[in-house]
């Protein structure tokens, strides 16, 4: 990648991502064994403490976009890498459910205000094609990032004790600290940086139009959390589907994760092309509906399938899914992007992130009560709910993109 190299700011970003996608890796694989084996907690009670803390990340996202505005988005995604790293530090030293929830309450929070202020430094540092193009990057960064701290975690998992879930939670929230260490001065570095990150921070820009008055802006962030609830289907719908639904041995359950990781390292720039572009973006979002209603049709039907039919109709869907996963990403990217006013940037980038935040804390919920509860016509009910998102989200932006046509040719007549 030619342009990340000649790009200080890229750079950056991608040296802190991939420290912290590799810690992220590492927790999402031992996370809920430390949990249960280590602070002694039930499923029931990590679940619940889980959401709780994830409804303190929908706000921090949303306040995240405010305080990018205020104080600049790259100060505040240094501070809110720092504190999440100390956060994380923090659940080594978790011993009930109080002392849990505290700490997933403020490793929420910090998460939230950190992917506001890189969304909103993406935002501002960059114009254009550039926007999505290196936010396209960054996620193929952190997926194999995450793919490789999974593996690294195996380490735990082959001693299955609680010393070594804790000592991996240490060494999460350490190299999450060390994400930090490339933003480290970046302003001197880059003395054009801080003019870009700063050009909210007057009084009156401040004081502009709430986002939350942009119809256009609040209907496409609902309809696109809506899509983003398919993040749920790999995380936890699909594993749960596989182990106790189908006839498909459970180690299949990794080699789908190892699919999807492979094919939006492989294929998220492609799919990002051109989405900076509202019509674009919309295609590419309806398509990814379209995707996701295949995806839930497969998966539905390899429960009725003998084993070796089964794994290879799960093979599909897991490659449905990933083609989806990029394509409405990558369209969800340029809307975020391209629909928001330029002035407030962070107020509007925190009004989308809050959308994410949203469905990652309801997906597991709606997945496991819908497809993984009811079986087929659940599948049916989710895959459906991901076409209508997509093609309602399609029409809005196309709508917005006329509008947009309209206004400049009256100022080109004038």
């Amino acid at each position: 990648m030619p342009e990340l190299l000649r790009d200080p700011v890229e750079r950056a970003l991608a040296a802190a991502i991939a420290a912290l996608s590799l810690s992220r890796g590492m927790f999402f694989a031992v996370s809920a064994l430390y949990f249960t084996r280590g602070v002694g907690l039930s499923p029931a009670a990590v679940g619940i403490g889980l959401t709780a803390a994830g409804a303190v990340g929908v706000l921090a996202s949303y306040a995240g976009g405010r305080l990018s505005d205020r104080c600049g988005a790259d100060r505040l995604q240094q501070w809110a890498l720092a504190a999440n790293g100390l956060a994380l530090l923090g659940y080594a030293l978790a011993r009930d459910m109080v002392s849990f929830v505290l700490v997933a309450a403020c490793v929420s929070a910090s998460r939230g205000l950190q992917s506001t202020a890189q969304m909103t430094l993406l935002a501002r540092w960059y114009v254009g094609p550039e926007r999505v193009t290196v936010r396209a990057r960054l996620r193929v960064v952190m997926n194999v990032g995450i793919g490789v701290g999974t593996l690294l975690a195996g380490l735990a998992l082959v001693a299955d004790t609680a010393t070594a879930y804790r000592l991996t939670v240490v060494l999460v929230g350490t190299i999450t600290l060390l994400a930090t260490v490339p933003l480290v001065g970046l302003r001197r570095r880059v003395p054009e940086l801080a003019g870009r990150m700063d050009a909210s921070a007057g009084t009156e820009a401040r004081r502009g139009p709430s986002p939350l008055r942009d119809r256009t802006y609040v209907v496409t962030t609902i309809l696109n959390a809506l899509l983003a609830i398919h993040f749920a289907l790999t995380t936890v719908g699909i594993p749960l589907w596989v182990a106790d639904h189908t006839n498909a041995p459970t180690v299949v359950v990794s080699a789908l994760l190892v699919v999807n990781t492979g094919y939006v390292a492989l294929f998220q720039v492609r799919a990002s092309r051109g989405t900076q572009d509202l019509r674009t973006a919309g295609r590419s979002v309806h398509r990814a509906g379209l995707l996701l209603f295949l995806a839930c049709l497969l998966l539905a039907l390899a429960g009725h399938l003998g084993a070796a039919a089964a794994t290879a109709v799960l093979l599909l869907a897991a490659l449905a899914s990933s083609a989806a996963e990029t394509r409405g990403e990558a369209g969800s990217w340029g809307m975020a992007f391209e629909l928001a006013d330029p002035a407030r940037a962070g107020a509007y980038q925190g009004l989308s992130q809050t959308g994410v935040a949203l469905s990652l804390m309801l997906g597991p919920a709606v997945v496991t009560t819908t497809a993984v509860d009811h079986g087929t016509p659940g599948w049916i009910l989710l895959g459906a709910l991901f076409t209508a998102a997509g093609v309602a989200s399609a029409a809005v932006v196309n709508r917005a993109a006329a509008r947009r046509g309209q206004s400049s040719e009256a100022v080109t007549a004038s």
